[in-house]
C-alpha cells in the first residue's frame, strides 16, 4: 500500500479558541513545570484527550514521565468517536502538523503493521474529525522538544474491539512495547456523567453507575484494576459497571500487550499519578467528564 505525502493540519482548540504555537508551548510548559517526574521513564502512559482547559494540568502528570533522550518512536492509540470501526486503522498522511512543529509518521512501522492484514486505513475526513489522537500531538511535541528531529510517531485509531481482538492487537504491539526506545500513549477520558452523555448503550445501565455512589468512586475502582495489569478483570469491571471510559479498548490493547510481555518474564508496574473532573455533578441535569493520568514503568 502506498501512503500519500499529505499533511494533516492539527490546530489545537482550547475552550473553542485556536492557540498559536508560542502561547500553547508556554501553557504546556507551565503545567509540566508544576509536576514531579518519577525515578524511571515511562514505557507507556494513559492521558486524557479533552480540551486543555479541562485536562491539560492532569495530562502533564503523564507527559512529565517521558524521557526524550531515549524515546525514538511514539505510538498513539486513540479510540474512534465518530466512525464505526471493528478493527484498528492507520492514517493516510505522512505528517501531522501541530502549532509547535510537525510530527512525522513512521512509514516503516506503518508498512509492517499494514502487512499483517489487521488494519484499515482512515479516510482523511475521519483523521481530521477525530480528536482522541489530535489532542495528544502538541503534548507529544512539547515532551519531545529537546529531541524534536530524532523521533517518529505511530498514530493508531482503535475501534470497538472484541476481547479476542484486544488480545490479538495486544500481542501484535507487545514486541514494540518491549523496545525501550518506544513509548505508548494511550488516549482516554474516564467517566462521562450527565444527561448529554446518555445513549441507548448506557441508559439502561445508569442505575448501576448510580449504585457505585459517584463517578469518582467508579473511576477509582477501574483505575485500581488497570494498575493490577489484568485485562480480564478490566473487561469484567466494564461489563459489570458499564463505566463510560471512552478509551477502554486502547487500554485493553495495552493491558494485553503487557500480559504478553509478562509471560516472558518482563517486570512492569503501572501507577496513576493524577485524577481530575471537569466539574462536580450535583443533580441529573449536571454533566462532568473525569480525567486520569498514569505511567507504565519497566523494572
Amino acid at each position: 500500500m502506498e501512503w500519500g505525502a499529505r499533511m494533516k493540519t492539527a490546530p489545537i482548540v482550547t475552550a473553542r479558541g485556536a492557540m498559536k504555537g508560542p502561547q500553547l508551548s508556554a501553557q504546556l510548559e507551565g503545567w509540566l513545570s508544576q509536576v514531579q517526574s518519577t525515578k524511571r521513564p515511562a514505557r507507556a502512559i494513559i492521558a486524557p484527550h479533552a480540551g486543555y482547559t479541562y485536562c491539560g494540568s492532569c495530562a502533564a502528570h503523564a507527559y512529565k514521565q517521558v524521557d526524550p533522550s531515549i524515546t525514538r518512536r511514539i505510538f498513539i492509540l486513540g479510540p474512534s468517536h465518530h466512525v464505526p470501526l471493528s478493527r484498528c486503522a492507520l492514517s493516510s498522511v505522512d505528517i501531522y502538523r501541530t502549532p509547535l512543529y510537525d510530527l512525522r509518521i513512521d512509514q516503516k512501522v506503518y508498512a509492517d503493521l499494514w502487512k499483517t492484514g489487521m488494519f484499515e486505513r482512515m479516510s482523511l475526513q475521519t483523521d481530521e474529525d477525530e480528536h482522541s489522537i489530535e489532542m495528544h500531538l502538541p503534548y507529544t511535541a512539547k515532551a519531545m522538544e529537546s529531541h524534536k528531529d530524532e523521533f517518529t510517531i505511530v498514530p493508531v485509531l482503535v475501534g470497538a474491539l472484541s476481547e479476542t481482538k484486544e488480545q490479538e492487537f495486544g500481542k501484535l504491539f507487545s514486541k514494540y512495547l518491549a523496545d525501550p526506545c518506544n513509548l505508548f500513549v494511550v488516549s482516554s477520558d474516564f467517566c462521562h456523567w450527565g444527561q448529554r452523555f446518555i445513549s441507548a448503550e448506557n441508559d439502561e445501565h445508569l442505575d448501576k453507575m448510580v449504585s457505585a455512589e459517584n463517578d469518582e468512586h467508579l473511576d477509582k475502582m477501574g483505575m485500581s484494576i488497570i494498575e493490577q495489569l489484568d485485562p480480564v478483570s478490566f473487561s469484567n469491571y466494564l461489563k459489570k459497571y458499564h463505566n463510560t471510559i471512552c478509551g477502554r479498548h486502547p487500554i485493553g490493547v495495552l493491558l494485553n500487550a503487557i500480559t504478553e510481555l509478562q509471560k516472558n518474564g518482563m517486570n512492569m508496574s503501572f501507577s496513576f499519578l493524577n485524577y481530575a473532573q471537569s466539574s462536580q455533578c450535583r443533580n441529573w441535569q449536571d454533566s462532568s467528564v473525569s480525567y486520569a493520568a498514569g505511567a507504565l514503568m519497566v523494572h
